[in-house]
């Protein structure tokens, strides 16, 4: 997982209030598994006309092309639990949304996927959908917990420490685990070996109990 310390970027303004996953990625491109490819789906009905012309919708307004943060309302990913949701926004460049909640199966799953969801809520919500709206640079430094607008202003923000650290590390679950517990595993691995040594089995054992010959492999 790419690390995340600080961006600077237009941010895309969406000032509507329980935008679901389903509106984020829609249903219908639910069997597609690579997220690879994603971000092209994203907000697929608000970015394009049935006859396949685009809209005005935010993402495709010259001003907020390649946009890494959104700046959303309330609820911002709530409705199903599909991850493809977060995979689509991390494919097509968003490293930052910015909203005054989120859906909390979304809000856990863009931690997974090097996405950092920031909660800012009220007046300081007001401006900075505001500076959204005007085009201006928003810099996120997540090392400092601050958000920097456009015309100069700068406040924090609050992010659980371990998932601080992990996106600053660009660690994922797995990631997390082995830089935390690699001693521990180890260890465990190697008490098993003298406790359990029927639970090993060497390249010949694995061998004689699954043979490749032909007649197996056919």
């Amino acid at each position: 997982m790419e690390k995340f310390t600080r961006i600077t970027s237009v941010a895309a303004p969406l000032p509507e209030a329980d935008i679901d996953t389903d509106i984020i990625f829609p249903a219908r491109f639910l069997l597609l598994l690579d997220k690879a490819g994603l971000g092209k789906h994203l907000f697929f009905e608000r970015r394009y006309r049935p006859d396949g012309t685009r809209t005005d919708f935010a993402l495709n307004q010259p001003a907020f092309e390649g946009a890494k943060i959104l700046v959303a309302d309330a609820n911002f990913g709530s409705g199903s639990s599909r991850e493809q949701a977060v995979w689509a926004l991390a494919d097509f460049g968003i490293k930052c949304v910015i909203a005054p909640s989120f859906g909390e199966i979304f809000y856990n799953n863009c931690f997974k996927n090097g996405v950092l969801p920031i909660v800012v809520s009220g007046a300081r919500h007001d401006e900075v959908m505001a500076a959204a709206r005007s085009g201006g640079e928003l810099t996120i430094d997540l090392e400092a917990e601050t958000i920097r607008l456009p015309n100069g202003p700068e406040f924090g923000f609050e992010i659980d420490p371990y998932r601080r650290r992990a996106l600053l590390l660009g660690l994922d679950e797995i990631g997390s685990i082995l830089a935390d517990d690699a001693d521990d595993i180890a260890r465990f691995e190697a008490r098993q070996r003298v406790e359990s040594p029927w639970l090993q089995l060497d390249d010949g054992r694995l061998d004689r109990l699954f043979p490749q010959d032909e007649e197996h492999t056919r």
